[in-house]
């Protein structure tokens, strides 16, 4: 198998950075453009010449963007990153969707969504009347249609929105996003997608997929991290989260980042343009991550859709594990100091480690989803980064399995 070397231009992080998903180096084209417009002094919202810049470059930045998802650039609306997008799409719609109809109190959320959606979601039920309805998913973490269309059968009628992710964050899987809008067409329910992980590594097209909002971020895709745009149909009844200024459509109102926004469009039109070698680089480069963590440790479990059986069902930069017997905790720290960087793809909540909702929610047992670990390539990923993480995981896991045992051990004398 050949796999080719890291793309030109961002900065290879330090040791084998396998996380990605997490956060990817920016470009060096994305960088450029930042530190460009942030020499740059105006208010893209003031009148004199220095704003009118500012203005400007904003604008071209909303174009580039919507270019690139195949929406329009009145469709782009700039935040400071996912999880605000996230919020103004969950929060927005539901309370514009309540504004015209008091009977629309329903939200649906797949299992496996991002925390940026999840908790919004149940802070509406605890704050401002929303039923929250999590939709199920198979084994390989992918929605259960048949679950959804269903809940739709029952409660057309009271659903204020659904939001399904486009790419699953932990286990790399791609979910029916137009199969959702089908079927929530027919009750007019708006469709929120939150396609973080998804712009890049494959195909995104706001209009052809017919959602109505669409979450993208800057830092997933070689951009700087506080930037990203909630992508919104104009039609589309959503109320303010912020009040201030007005800008942005009168929805999302604060000064814009300029530097942010022309760093973030060059960044999605790199990832866009570059796509397709990409993915095909990635997917070789994971595949060969898979084989060589098989053969390092055998007893290690694929987690999400098989790349091999349904490749089209997983993004090509991500492979999910988990070890049996071992804490994903002491996996993290245990390779982190053998310089390889990953994640564990579980929540950790006051210092307590949980396991991943995302794995619960597939059916993998509580002991089996504390040993996870998400590794996830990018721009700079290469073939030595494989390497180094297979030489060091047959050690890292026996360690990692050894302080489980103690650990458990510890546990059933404390009970």
């Amino acid at each position: 198998m050949t796999v080719t070397p890291s793309e030109p231009g961002a900065a290879k992080p330090a040791g084998a950075y396998l996380d990605h998903a997490a956060t990817t180096p920016m470009s060096a084209a994305a960088l450029a453009a930042f530190v460009e417009h942030a020499q740059l002094t105006g208010n893209a919202s003031s009148l004199h010449s220095a704003g009118r810049g500012a203005r400007r470059a904003a604008e071209e930045g909303r174009e580039t963007v919507a270019l690139a998802v195949g929406a329009r650039p009145s469709e782009v609306i700039f935040t400071g990153g996912g999880t605000e997008a996230d919020n103004l799409a969950i929060k927005g719609i539901f309370w514009g969707r309540r504004t015209h109809d008091m009977r629309r109190t329903r939200i649906l959320v797949s299992a496996v969504e991002h925390h940026a959606v999840l908790d919004p979601a149940f802070w509406m039920a605890g704050h401002a009347g929303a039923e929250i309805v999590l939709l199920p998913v198979d084994s390989d973490g992918v929605l259960d249609l048949d679950a959804l269309r269903a809940e739709l059968a029952e409660h057309g009628d009271e659903v204020a929105l659904i939001s399904v992710m486009w790419a699953n964050n932990e286990v790399g899987a791609v979910q029916p996003v137009r199969e959702v809008v089908r079927a929530a067409r027919p009750y007019g329910i708006p469709v929120h997608t939150d396609a973080v992980q998804a712009v890049g590594q494959i195909e995104v097209d706001f209009a052809a997929s017919g959602v109505d909002a669409m979450t993208i971020s800057g830092h997933k895709l070689g951009g700087p991290t506080g930037v990203g745009a909630l992508v919104a149909r104009r039609e589309l009844a959503l109320e303010a989260v912020l009040h201030g200024g007005g800008q942005e459509r009168g929805v999302r109102s604060g000064t814009l980042d300029v530097p942010s926004i022309a760093a973030f469009a060059v960044a999605v039109r790199e990832a866009v343009a570059g796509r397709q070698e990409r993915a095909a680089r990635l997917a070789a480069l994971r595949d060969r991550l898979v084989e060589r963590v098989r053969e390092a440790a055998p007893e290690a479990i694929l987690r999400g859709p098989d790349p091999v059986v349904r490749p089209q069902d997983r993004l090509p930069g991500n492979a999910h594990f988990t070890f049996p017997g071992a804490e994903g905790d002491s996996l993290l720290y245990l390779l982190d100091s053998a310089g390889v960087q990953a994640s564990t793809g579980s929540a950790c909540q006051a210092g307590v480690p949980q396991p991943s909702h995302v794995l619960l929610a597939m059916g993998v047992p509580e002991a089996e989803a504390r040993g996870a670990l998400r590794f996830s390539l990018g721009a700079t990923s290469t073939a030595d980064d494989v390497e180094r993480l297979a030489v060091a995981l047959p050690q890292v896991v026996s360690r990692a399995q050894a302080a489980g045992l103690v650990s458990g051990r510890a546990m059933g004398g404390a009970a």
